[in-house]
């Protein structure tokens, strides 16, 4: 499975973007598909997943700004983000697990200047 991110880009403070996820094949909706980020010198994080029968879990830091869903009928998962911050600027990643076993993607860069 390969998954490509795209939507990323430069935003001023309070602004929003939609990033988008699209995975070469079909993934079921009872595999977990989810957003992590990367910032310069820290360690990945993990942002939002989601999967069908639970609800959408998001990270502490972003749960009243962002949006995760997914249209499994175009292989797709969102993550909607408003009101960014200067601290959401990062890589943001798009993963999926399957069986056991976890796709990345290769990133879409998000830069929030104050």
């Amino acid at each position: 499975v390969q998954l490509v991110e795209s939507g990323g880009g430069l935003v001023q403070t309070g602004g929003s973007l939609l990033l988008s996820c699209v995975a070469s094949e079909y993934i079921l909706s009872s595999n977990i598909m989810g957003w992590y980020r990367q910032a310069p010198g820290k360690e990945r994080e993990f942002v939002a997943s989601i999967r069908s029968g639970r609800d959408p879990n998001l990270a502490d830091s972003v749960r009243d700004r962002f949006t995760i869903s997914r249209d499994n009928a175009k292989k797709k998962v969102y993550l909607q983000m408003k009101n960014l911050k200067p601290e959401d600027t990062a890589v943001y990643y798009c993963k999926a697990r399957i069986e056991g076993n976890d796709y990345w993607g290769q990133g879409t860069q998000v830069t929030v200047s104050s």
